[in-house]
């Protein structure tokens, strides 16, 4: 089945396209315009536009651009149709179907996807009861309380339990009426065995996607009183499926999303009890990644709100480790990062031990008013790799070499030359070497070390469309596709005054055709329109004169100005033609009558002296 057209009109006729775009990315208003760093590149200064009421975006930056649609399906990895079902959910469309889908697989999945967003829900839902009013979840709630966690932060976080009875929740979904077969599929169920639960006797941490949807759960055990946990992990997470990626969720993303917005910053912790441990202290901007690195996905994705991370993981090596590789992560993907330090905030406390408490402890033994003051205490990304470097290295001149080197990939993923040159200079200057040394080592590293490391390159912009010539007839179709309101009233002229089979410029007769289709099958918005146009560069182009604002005002004189110059064109361009001619007349070829063609002449002689009398 295909979306009918009635509904992709109908959504975008909804969307307001500042509250779309602000989701992913922070807008501020400028003039008639908003605008904000772009999300395909990195950026410090904005240079990424969106237009409310066309519902267009641009980037004068690496030049991408589309309608606040293909915005969606971008970010969000999505179909058209995809895009349109999600956008449709959100403004409260219904979803009209007509027809067969070219692609009947993709609306199987589609659909899929829908039954699985319902199905973790409701499993979520049910895993909270077990916590919150039954005997057997009491033990993991107690847990929870005396972690100092309160009852609003256990319903916010909707926290749960499974049973120890692995057989459980298969019975409990297919009584609630889930085929077998849609059940192996969930990853809710152990692959060898596909009536036993992948969870069993663990608090459950739900993950959600940045709209909040329910697509994963992360578990920690829980071992009876007396029991070993032998070889039972910790902590495990779902395993990936079609609605959700570990390498591209954030746990807490959709709880914190609006104060990254609102503080430019998040603190990045290293496991989920952190995380709740920093929102009950009212560090409302904490997430987590999921059981893996922080990785440049969820760096990206962080970006679209954030400017600043700081880095708040555990004082052992694997956390010491996590947080130089998270360091980088951020530099590449042009974020700053600090590295929070909890034992300095507790030190005044007389607490010496303080220093490898993570969030969660400190929550527990100290409050959270202790936490909060714990984690203001950062230092910045340099300061921390290079009291890393000098724990790992001693100070003989090889010790000094090698911690000069552990500090050449920070160097690598800065953003620009002039910083290269001055963290050169402060690394010098923090080992007590040569500056010139440094900057001769940090070369041959280039040439070797870095490429066998596989340090990524900057990411540059993307290229810009090739360049168009702007001919009279492109340039009018042009103003009327930016304003395509105006095509219906426009039509009939251009028919008798620009007809398709008088177009030369190949660009501009597509943008008519473009226009004509879109136009007979009932406008059904600028989506559409777009797609008409097959000539990629040719549609970049049409996006970027749009967010140029070059054919905005006063769109009808643009129209009426146009129309006079390329009928001045035609004119002049007959006007040469009945003069050869005519000189075709006095050497005795046969051809037009003498008189037909000056009366043609004098015609258009009288036609141009109007229309330049009238452009004066």
């Amino acid at each position: 089945m295909r979306i009918s057209e009635i509904t992709v009109k109908e959504v975008a006729g909804k969307l307001d396209a500042i509250t779309v775009v602000n989701e992913y990315i922070r807008l501020e208003k400028r003039g008639g315009r908003y605008w904000g760093c772009c999300p395909f590149h990195n950026e410090k200064t904005a240079s990424f536009t969106v237009d409310p009421e066309r519902k267009l975006y641009y980037c004068f930056g690496c030049h991408k651009g589309g309608t606040i649609i293909s915005f969606v399906m971008d970010m969000e990895k999505l179909s058209f149709p995809e895009a349109v079902e999600t956008l449709a959910k959100r403004s409260g469309v219904e979803v009209i179907y007509d027809g067969f889908r070219d692609n009947q697989e993709e609306r199987e999945n589609s659909v899929r996807k829908e039954e699985l967003y319902d199905l973790y829900q409701r499993v979520a839902g049910s895993f909270h009861h077990w916590l919150m009013k039954t005997g057997e979840g009491k033990r993991a709630l107690d847990y929870v309380v005396t972690r100092g966690v309160s009852a609003e932060l256990i319903e916010r976080f909707r926290l749960g339990y499974t049973p120890r009875d692995r057989s459980w929740l298969f019975a409990f979904l297919t009584g609630k009426g889930y085929s077998p077969e849609f059940l192996a599929g969930s990853g809710l169920f152990s692959s060898k065995y596909p009536r036993s639960s992948f969870f069993s006797g663990r608090l459950m941490f739900p993950i959600a996607d940045r709209q909040g949807r329910t697509v994963a759960f992360g578990a920690r055990f829980l071992a009876l009183p007396g029991e070993d946990a032998g070889e039972s992990p910790k902590y495990i997470n779902s395993l990936e499926s079609g609605i959700y990626k570990k390498g591209q969720t954030l746990f807490a993303l959709d709880q914190a999303r609006a104060e990254i917005r609102r503080t430019k910053a998040v603190y990045l912790a290293e496991g989920y009890m952190d995380v709740i441990a920093l929102h009950q202290a009212g560090i409302c901007n904490a997430v987590a990644p999921l059981g893996t690195a922080f990785t440049e996905d969820q760096a990206k994705l962080l970006r679209h709100w954030a400017d600043r991370v700081n880095l708040i993981f555990d004082a052992d090596k694997a956390g010491q480790d996590a947080a130089v590789k998270a360091i980088l992560t951020c530099r590449k993907n042009g974020l700053s990062a600090s590295v929070v330090i909890p034992g300095r905030g507790l030190a005044e406390r007389g607490d010496s031990s303080s220093s490898f408490k993570d969030p969660a402890d400190i929550l527990k033994e100290f409050g959270p008013e202790a936490l909060q003051k714990s984690a203001n205490y950062c230092i910045s990304d340099f300061e921390y790799l290079v009291s890393r470097a000098k724990v790992l290295f001693d100070s003989s001149s090889e010790g000094k070499a090698r911690a000069v080197t552990f500090m050449f990939p920070y160097v690598e993923v800065m953003d620009s030359e002039v910083s290269k040159n001055t963290c050169i200079e402060d690394i010098a200057d923090a080992f007590g070497v040569e500056r010139q040394a440094v900057q001769a080592d940090f070369k041959q590293y280039g040439r070797t070390d870095g490429q066998r490391r596989g340090i990524a390159p900057k990411e540059v912009p993307l290229p810009r469309a090739k360049s168009i010539r702007m001919s009279d007839e492109l340039f009018l179709l042009t103003a009327i596709l930016v304003n395509p309101d105006w095509y219906p009233k426009l039509r009939a002229s251009l028919s008798s005054e620009l007809p398709i089979e008088e177009i030369d410029d190949p660009r501009a007769k597509e943008l008519f055709i473009a226009l004509e289709e879109w136009f007979r099958n009932d406008a059904p918005g600028m989506d559409d329109l777009l797609a008409r146009i097959q000539d990629e560069a040719l549609r970049k182009f049409v996006i970027e004169q749009a967010a140029s604002q070059a054919f905005s005002q006063r769109p009808e004189l643009i129209f009426g100005e146009s129309m006079k110059r390329i009928q001045q064109k035609r004119l002049e361009r007959r006007q040469a033609e009945i003069i050869v001619e005519l000189g075709t007349q006095k050497r005795g070829d046969t051809g037009r009558g003498l008189d037909d063609l000056l009366a043609e002449k004098v015609y258009i002689d009288a036609e141009l002296r109007r229309l330049k009398e009238a452009n004066q």
